[in-house]
């Protein structure tokens, strides 16, 4: 496994008007990068915080069967309307999991909803409800408990994940407070660093966002 790899922040799939000042989705080539490196095709590759589709589109188009929930109505309609599994997208719960009766998987790959430690809204309603972020971290044993249950035995895990940097300089160790919370459920197997590449490199915010050019992708392994 490598442990840093460099990739191109591109987006081919262009959303609709209403999406623009809200797209916070992964690049494709990192979705790309991993399911060549750890599925066949045929294979079955699940992402409970689908988010605007990502994962899921991506494993469609090289000949994967993808399964999906996203919390938020508006993005999921949009992910059912452009996938061809509509079926297998669910708009639900990430943290009632079990209750949706999906088939075991063969890989996961997400990009959780981020929250800051001092946010007081919960990123697993759509940060519709207030929360706090030690509920927050409680929330991931319980849901990657959930998804344990649900990939077949030894299938991998990858949450792509980064710390948090405020333009006050205040940092959120998210990327190692969620490992470590995920990390009592499944056996955490090592980090990859992922470096984004764009035209962008010289903003103060950073190519990736949140201050940063690179973001991490946590292994697990379901052992």
């Amino acid at each position: 496994m490598k442990t840093v790899i460099s990739l191109p922040k591109i987006q081919k799939k262009k959303l609709p008007k209403g999406f623009e000042g809200d797209d916070n989705r992964f690049s494709e080539t990192l979705v790309e990068y991993f399911l060549k490196e750890y599925t066949e095709k045929g294979d079955l590759v699940l992402d409970i915080f689908a988010g605007l589709g990502t994962t899921l589109f991506v494993a469609e188009e090289m000949n994967r069967v993808p399964y999906g929930i996203e919390y938020d109505e508006t993005r999921w309609n949009y992910i059912r309307e452009n996938l061809k599994h509509k079926e297998n997208i669910i708009k639900g719960d990430a943290k009632k999991l079990v209750e949706y009766k999906f088939p075991k998987c063969d890989f996961f790959l997400t990009s959780p909803p981020y929250m800051s430690k001092n946010d007081n809204e919960n990123p697993f309603t759509s940060y519709t409800t207030k929360g706090s972020y030690e509920e927050y971290l409680k929330d991931y044993v319980h849901i990657f408990s959930q998804l344990k249950q649900l990939m077949k035995p030894n299938s991998v895990i990858i949450v792509e994940v980064a710390n948090l940097k405020k333009i006050s300089g205040e940092v959120t160790t998210l990327a190692w407070d969620v490992t470590k919370e995920i990390s009592k459920v499944l056996h955490f197997e090592g980090e990859i660093i992922v470096k984004w590449e764009d035209d962008n490199s010289g903003t103060s915010d950073g190519i990736y966002g949140y201050g940063y050019d690179h973001s991490y992708c946590m292994v697990f392994g379901n052992k």
